[in-house]
């Protein structure tokens, strides 16, 4: 059975046995990984997941079931269990959009993309492997080297008349490697995420690898005291992301998060602004609709530096007397509607990352940062954790530091970004959304060397 014949079904049934409302959720995920050990293949997965969800009003309350059988047996299930699930259900009753709405015309897949042969991506793999072993003699191991090609479609119908479908695709590639010199041992990676194959520029990527672990040599002890910081793109936007659940108006009414009550105030510096854009072309949560079915758009949700609205769908925005923000957010067919940003980043400014440290009288550069699950408080904003990163003298890098532990509070960070540069990248690490930003000057932070 198709997924319109399933639709159909569903929705004349439905109605007959009482359900006043029906919407019926639609995923299909594709994946290829591969990996290689020593330039040889040792991973090989593909995986192939399909399922739909039921949401709907059974005598006022709200019911979920949901199914991998696209079958005549799935129809009766799905009815049969969100009805019995809507009478379990002590919470409000969720609103489903029903409205006449405009979406934008804007296409996330990449049919060249499609093509791309696992040939193709063995090759790449292998040559970029060699290349790194060849590039210096202090590259002792690459200890990963992966490419994962990934491919969704969703669909969302309403039984009053909604129908949506798209798809997008990706190409994820990541490698990492170990350098020794003096019995010293440190590391470096690459991430990268494309919609386009040829763009990956292996000899790039081995410069970029290499030279990153070979920096690392010569760590040093500094003082322990507070240093003006640098946050490097990559650990800007990873700190960014453990802290992104604050913005979502779900945890603003379940009591968690900093932000409640502070709509329309000043929370950053004036030249700071986070921008949500589900439009973006190579953003893995770019889309036109939410799981709700609701239009996106690209919102500011801080504004030189005032908090303008939180992320909603229709159920908290019901709540706070407002419009959805088109948030609403599934993280698969089997699970609830929540609240999560697409593709969530600082907006950049001209500064590049040379000019953020280069007037440092003395500095500390931060790299990457270790132990956010356990080392970061959602809530109060406060995190210790474990970095890597530079000793900064006179505007010059002198050289690494040994490991670091940096502590502070996430919102008097936003408060303290002095400057702000023009490397934008996206996390790779966010539970929810796609998270970026540039590397970013902060006024002060408490450094412990180890």
């Amino acid at each position: 059975m198709s997924i319109e014949q399933l639709k159909e079904r569903l929705f004349a049934e439905g109605q007959n046995i009482g359900f006043t409302d029906l919407e019926l959720y639609y995923e299909k995920r594709e994946s290829l990984s591969i990996g290689l050990y020593e330039g040889e293949v040792d991973k090989y997965d593909f995986s192939d997941v399909q399922g739909a969800s039921v949401r709907g009003l059974y005598n006022g309350k709200t019911g979920y079931a949901y199914t991998e059988k696209f079958d005549e047996e799935s129809v009766s299930f799905l009815l049969k269990n969100a009805a019995e699930n809507a009478e379990l259900i002590e919470n409000e009753p969720e609103e489903l959009f029903t409205e006449e709405a405009e979406y934008a015309e804007t296409q996330f897949y990449s049919p060249e993309l499609d093509a791309v042969k696992p040939e193709d991506m063995i090759g790449f793999l292998q040559e970029v492997e060699k290349k790194i072993l060849s590039y210096d003699h202090r590259v002792t191991k690459v200890t990963s080297s992966q490419m994962r090609y990934q491919r969704s479609e969703k669909g969302l119908y309403h039984d009053k008349g909604l129908e949506l479908r798209e798809a997008n695709n990706s190409l994820f590639f990541y490698v990492s490697i170990f350098v020794e010199e003096n019995g010293e041992l440190k590391s470096g990676s690459v991430f990268r995420i494309t919609k386009d194959f040829n763009e990956l520029d292996a000899d790039a990527i081995v410069k970029e690898v290499v030279e990153q672990g070979l920096s690392m040599l010569g760590e040093r002890n500094y003082p322990n005291k507070k240093y003006p910081v640098v946050l490097k793109n990559k650990a800007a936007a990873s700190l960014l992301a453990t802290f992104t659940s604050s913005f979502s108006a779900q945890a603003v009414q379940d009591n968690r998060s900093r932000l409640k009550g502070k709509l329309g105030e000043k929370i950053a510096a004036d030249h700071v602004n986070l921008i949500d854009n589900p439009f973006l072309p190579e953003g893995i949560q770019s889309s036109t609709f939410d799981s709700e079915g609701v239009p996106t758009r690209k919102l500011s949700i801080v504004e030189e530096g005032n908090l303008q609205t939180y992320f909603h769908n229709l159920k908290t925005a019901k709540k706070d007397g407002v419009e959805t923000t088109g948030h609403a957010h599934r993280s698969s067919y089997k699970g609830s509607v929540e609240v999560s940003p697409s593709n969530f980043y600082i907006e950049p400014a001209p500064q590049t990352y040379e000019q953020l440290y280069g007037e440092f009288d003395e500095g500390i550069i931060i790299t990457g940062l270790a132990g956010l699950h356990s080392g970061a408080h959602p809530i109060s904003g406060d995190f210790s954790l474990a970095a890597d990163g530079y000793y900064v003298k006179d505007g010059k890098i002198v050289g690494p530091t040994k490991q670091m532990t940096v502590a502070g509070n996430f919102f008097e960070v936003l408060q303290d970004i002095e400057e702000i540069g023009s490397d934008l990248i996206f996390s790779p690490m966010g539970s929810s959304g796609y998270i970026g930003s540039p590397s970013l000057k902060i006024k002060s932070l408490a450094v412990t060397v180890d």
